[in-house]
Order: structure tokens, then C-alpha cells, then sequence
């Protein structure tokens, strides 16, 4: 690995948008800030008291998981729909960053990453002085929820970085079964999967509504499919558009380990659900995996922590 690659990073500047949540159909600015390194990414809820305001984005604190990843403080103060986000983080190779949100969901945009893409490409990722460190797996961790189901097995011995096996299968003639194969080390995450929209069932769609959900759901942030086909006058973006957004939640929600993760995935109809399960079981066993910076093989010092918010607050 390169000495780029093996350094922390942040942004060099703040970079803001507005939109509307997917859920609640309200208005939200969003501003994401430069952190320290050892920060991770903390979000911050300006519209709670400023003791109750920090969430951090970690695997542990996910509290719910149904159309979307939530996650909760101590305080019961939550930020949800954050998966999109988590993963053009991942795909700028960003690990340290504040995100200021005026209210409890993140934008939906266009329902991708690319507008999260854009937007930090336009704040420029830039190198700190501190390494990076890396979630490398030893062994194979499996994971079943119903007709889901999610593993990680170690690289090739002395192989670094990410590859991920997908297969979806829907009852629908639009979508059916798909399947894909992404490998990190020569793909580029922007390439391959940041413009592939989230989806939803035409049928689903009032039910959802009459829950309370989806509010700001429309056919400028999500594609909805119908019995006969995509609704969307522009249709897909890509052929198999539906397999690449659910690899596309599977990077966002993996990378809420608090590192990025050297290993093989295979996901079998995933969902957020399965996809966090999986991180608490890798977590679980410790001789499942070691933190060791890229391109060495000894583990990090026990004692790594995130900083304290206040060091950026």
C-alpha cells in the first residue's frame, strides 16, 4: 500500500447542501466539518441541546435498521438514513469528519452517493501526520437472518483490501436475481457504484406513507418500480442498478466498523439488518480479526480511541 493510503485523512475545508429527508419529508441542511485525526466520523444534531448532540457513527450504535441505518446516542438522540453518506465517505477514503444536520435524518439527494461524492471531492480530502488503521480479518464469520445471509473470510495471505460478492433476488420480473462481484483493489467506488439509486416497490409505497415513512420520497431521490417496470421517465442508470445500490448500502453500513476492512464479503439478499449483524459478530470474536496499520501485520495498540468530541466540538 501506498504511503497516500496509509495515512489519515480529513477535509481540507467545510462543504454544505440542503434537502429533505427520505422519511420525514423535511427540510435539512447539512454541513460537514474537518476533525482531528482519531476522530472518526461523529455526526451532531444542532437542533438538541449541545451535551446531547454528538452520535457517533459506529456499528455499535445502530438502533434500527428498517429502510434505512439509524444510529443513537446514550441520550436516545438519533441520526438516521446515514448509509449513503457512510459510503462516499468510504469512497474518498475519508476517516475523519464532523457532520453538522439540522434535523434527525441525513438529505436522501438522489437517493445515491454521487451528490456526497461531489461534494467532498469539491472539499478535497487531505493527508494527516497520524496512520491509518486498518480492520484486517483472520477468519471466516457467517452470519443468517431468514433467507439472508452475510460472511467475511480473510484475502489471500499478504493480499490487502476489499472485495464483495453480491447476489439480490426480488418477486418481480423488473428486478429478479442479479449478481455482482466488486473488487476494491482495482475498482473505484465512484466508478462502479456511487450513481446507483435507492429503490422501492410501487405497491409498498402508500403503506409506507400511511406509516409515517417515505414522506419525502419521490422519483427525484428514489426509483420505483411497478409491476410492468421502472416508473422513472429516465429509467436505470445502469442495467443492474438494483445489485449495485445494495452493494453501494453495503459498503456505507461496513463502514460504520470504525476502519476500513481488508477481507472478502459475500452478501445473499442483504439488507441493513444482516449487514450490521454481521459487524457485531465480527466484533464479538476477537480472534476474528486485529487492527494493524496497512501494509504491516501487527496489531494497533489496545489503547486507541476515538478522540473526545470536545476536541473539535
Amino acid at each position: 500500500m501506498n504511503e497516500a493510503n496509509s495515512m489519515q485523512t480529513t477535509l481540507s475545508n467545510k462543504v454544505s447542501c440542503s434537502g429533505v429527508g427520505l422519511h420525514s419529508g423535511k427540510p435539512v441542511q447539512m454541513v460537514i466539518y474537518p476533525a482531528p485525526a482519531g476522530a472518526g466520523i461523529v455526526f451532531k444534531r444542532l437542533d438538541v441541546a449541545t451535551d446531547k448532540a454528538f452520535v457517533s457513527a459506529r456499528y455499535d450504535a445502530v438502533s434500527e435498521t428498517r429502510l434505512g441505518t439509524t444510529i443513537q446516542n446514550r441520550h436516545g438522540v438519533a441520526v438516521s438514513t446515514i448509509e449513503h453518506l457512510m459510503a462516499a465517505f468510504w469512497g474518498v477514503g475519508l476517516d475523519n469528519a464532523v457532520v453538522e444536520l439540522s434535523g434527525p435524518e441525513v438529505p436522501i439527494m438522489d437517493g445515491s452517493s454521487e451528490p456526497f461524492l461531489f461534494m467532498l471531492e469539491c472539499a478535497r480530502v487531505i493527508r494527516l501526520a497520524e496512520p491509518r488503521q486498518i480492520l484486517r480479518i483472520l477468519k471466516r464469520v457467517e452470519v443468517r437472518d431468514g433467507e439472508s445471509v452475510a460472511s467475511v473470510e480473510p484475502m489471500t495471505f499478504g493480499d490487502e483490501g476489499c472485495t464483495i460478492a453480491i447476489e439480490i433476488q426480488f418477486n418481480s420480473k423488473v428486478i429478479d436475481r442479479q449478481k455482482a462481484f466488486y473488487d476494491f483493489r482495482e475498482q473505484n467506488f465512484k466508478q462502479s457504484l456511487s450513481r446507483a439509486r435507492t429503490f422501492g416497490f410501487e405497491h409498498e409505497v402508500m403503506a409506507l406513507r400511511q406509516m409515517g415513512l417515505a414522506l419525502g420520497g419521490s422519483l427525484e431521490n428514489a426509483i420505483v418500480v411497478g409491476a410492468e417496470g421502472v416508473l422513472n421517465e429516465e429509467g436505470l442508470r445502469y442495467n443492474d442498478e438494483f445489485v449495485r445500490h445494495k452493494a453501494l448500502d453495503c459498503v456505507g453500513d461496513l463502514f460504520l466498523a470504525g476502519h476500513r476492512i481488508d477481507g472478502h464479503f459475500t452478501f445473499l439478499k442483504p439488507g441493513h439488518a444482516i449487514n450490521n449483524k454481521l459487524l457485531r459478530a465480527i466484533f464479538a470474536d476477537e480472534s476474528a480479526y486485529v487492527i494493524a496499520q496497512p501494509g504491516k501485520m501487527q496489531v494497533a495498540p489496545a489503547a486507541y480511541v476515538h478522540a473526545p468530541v470536545a476536541a473539535y466540538a
